[in-house]
Formats: structure tokens, sequence, C-alpha cells
């Protein structure tokens, strides 16, 4: 299934032409690579990067590394290099397919382990054929690596909260693991690693019982190491660094907006009708609420709701991933029941239908 994504991500990639803002990222993230602006308090002569820098960086690297493979000069600017590099288009979105395939990935890491093979699988199924997850992973931007670092992080604590039941020597390991997710989530957007961190918190107090007094050691050892990542993303420019925190990139509220926007859109439908049963299993069937689906529902719905007012980004598509592994485990859990094989056909369905909708979306996004 994440060939089929990376299939439908190559597709559109192919036939969508590059755009300004696609240059910009492209430009932005070449001269953090080659040569960063000299003027003070500006990293690049883009000027102060507010809306996360790590999506300039993933635009650039491939660029600057192509350049640098074929001779090219320094100055050489991306205009000219698209008659130079042949494949100009798929290196500049690549790191966005990758991490879109990544946080498939991730996904379906996690839920087959909470769900089994089963809801691993409707969840694989409904992330690889969204509509927005394909839109997100084929140009440059911070929401699809914010996604995935938030997912990411929140999993990776909940693991920490676990081993930190066990020996020592399990513990390091996951909490240098959890350092350098919180890390790319700061890079990526500062409120995605604000969101990260509280929830990081309240999962590990939550599950970690016994061990709880190591949580505010380890919050100081997570947001210095996230901090001194994100740092270095600056390459070490405390100028440019400093407009993190003068930024308004942190300012959040919540709104129903995202979430009516989110689910009139037709192209969602059929997940909109999947997470509509979900929640009244959830609602009506005592053996649906667990740990393992109340955790994303949890996060998932805050996100849908949050709001940044400072920047424009789209936290909803940081709950997306939440919300379709909550819609796993609930169909999981269901197709143990009794009436399985009416929900093995409803749940066929529902597959069936997302992924009809994602495939004839697929030529509007290349109009």
């Amino acid at each position: 299934m994440l060939l089929v994504l990376l299939g439908e991500c190559l597709w559109v990639s192919a036939r969508q032409p590059l755009s300004e803002t696609d240059y910009q990222f492209a430009r932005c993230g070449r001269e953090m690579w080659e040569r960063p602006s000299p003027l003070t308090g500006y990293f690049t002569t883009c000027g102060n990067i507010h809306d996360g820098i790590l999506a300039y960086r993933a635009a650039g690297l491939p660029l600057t590394l192509g350049r640098l493979v074929t001779g090219q000069a320094a100055t050489t600017s991306t205009w000219e290099m698209r008659h130079e590099v042949g494949a100009i288009k798929l290196l500049l979105r690549l790191p966005f397919i990758l991490a879109g395939v990544a946080l498939g990935a991730c996904l379906w890491w996690v839920t087959r382990r909470l769900f089994g093979n089963e809801g691993g699988y409707i969840s694989l199924a409904l992330y690889c054929f969204s509509p927005a997850v394909v839109r997100a992973s084929t140009v440059p931007n911070n929401e699809i690596l914010a996604a995935l670092g938030i997912f990411s992080a929140i999993y990776t604590a909940i693991g920490v909260s676990h081993a930190l039941q066990g020996p020592k020597r399990k513990w390091r390991p996951r909490i240098v693991l959890l350092t350098v997710a919180l890390g790319f989530t700061a890079a990526a957007h500062l409120a995605a690693f604000v969101v990260a961190l509280v929830f990081t918190v309240i999962f590990m107090a939550w599950v970690a019982e016994e061990r709880r007094a190591y949580i505010p050691t380890l919050l100081i050892v997570w947001v210095l190491g996230a901090f001194f990542l994100l740092f270095a993303s600056y390459a070490f420019h405390p100028d440019a660094f400093s407009y993190v925190f003068r930024s308004a990139a942190g300012q959040m509220w919540f709104s129903l907006e995202p979430a009516r926007w989110f689910f009139t859109a037709p192209e969602n439908s059929a997940f909109t009708i999947g997470l509509i049963g979900a929640l009244a299993l959830y609602a009506v069937s005592r053996r649906t609420r667990y740990f393992g689906n109340t955790t994303p529902l949890l996060v998932g719905v805050p996100l849908m709701l949050l709001v940044t007012t400072g920047v424009a980004s789209e936290p909803w598509l940081w709950a997306l991933p939440f919300l379709i592994t909550f819609v796993g485990g609930v169909f999981a859990d269901a197709l143990e029941a009794r009436w399985r094989k009416a929900f093995l056909w409803a749940t066929g369905a529902l597959v069936v239908g997302q992924a009809g909708l994602c495939l004839a979306g697929l030529w509007g996004m290349t109009g």
C-alpha cells in the first residue's frame, strides 16, 4: 500500500507544474545550504523564516546536491536549473513525498502493534487513499513534516513511558529518539512542537505510573535537545534563530471552521462516514474504549479544531493520522464481534469508496 501511495505521489508530481511557491521554497532552501545571508537577523535573502525552517531546507537539499554532482556554479539559479536538471520537479518534491510515505510507515507500525493486521491494513488503506495526504506530499510545505513529527513524537513518548517500567539500559535509545523527533517537529513548526510536548507530558504522566518522578528531568532534556537541533537548523546563527521567539508562529486558538471544511468536502465523504461510524461504536461498545483507541481520539479532536493565528498552517492535517488510527482501531474491534461478516462488508465498502474518491481526485490535483 505504501508503494501505491508512492505511485500516486509520483504521478501527481510528474504532471503538476512548478509554482512560484515551489521556486520560493527551493531558492530559500538552497541559500541555507549554500550561502546564508550575511545580513544581521536574516538567515537568507528571503527574510526571517517564521513558518518553519525545515521545509525550506528539505526543498533545497536535493537541488544543492544535484548542483554539486553536475558541477554547476553556486550562482546557478533554480530557474536556470530547470533547463539543466531533468528531474528538478521530482528532486524538489522528493523529501515531502518521502515524508508522506514515512508517516504511512509509522502509522502502519503503530496500528499493527495496537490492533493487529486487520486494524493496521484498514488504517493504512485510509491513509494511502487520502487526497489530503497525497496533496500535502507533492508540494513543498511544513504541514506534512509537522504531521510526521507530532505522530512520531507522541507514540515514541508512549514507548518511552513503557520503557521506564523496564531496565534502565533500554531507556537511552528511546529518550534520544524522542529528542530527535521533537527537534524535527520544532524545525517544522513551532506550534506543532508545543502541541507534541504537551501531549508527551500528558501521556507519560498517564502511562509511567511509578516512574513519574523522572518526567521533569526528561522534559528538560527533551526541550533543551529539541532547541539545540532547531538552533543547528539555523546553522548556529543566533540572530536568525532569535526570530523563532519573536515571531507569532506559536500563537494558537480553536475554531470549528477547519473541521467543517474538511468533513464537508466531497473527497473526504467516505472517511467522514467511517469516522462517524467509529465514534458511534466507541460510544455504545465498552470493548472499544481502551487506551489504544482513546489516545488517538484525545489527540485528533483538539488538533482538528486547532488554528494558528500567527501564521498560515493546517493543523487539521496533523490530526488526520490520529483520526485514521482511531477508525482503524475501532473497526478492528468490531471485526472481532459476532457481527463480523456485516462489518467486513462495511469496511470493504468504506475502503473502496475512499480509494475511488482519491483516485478521481488525482486528476483535479494536476489540473
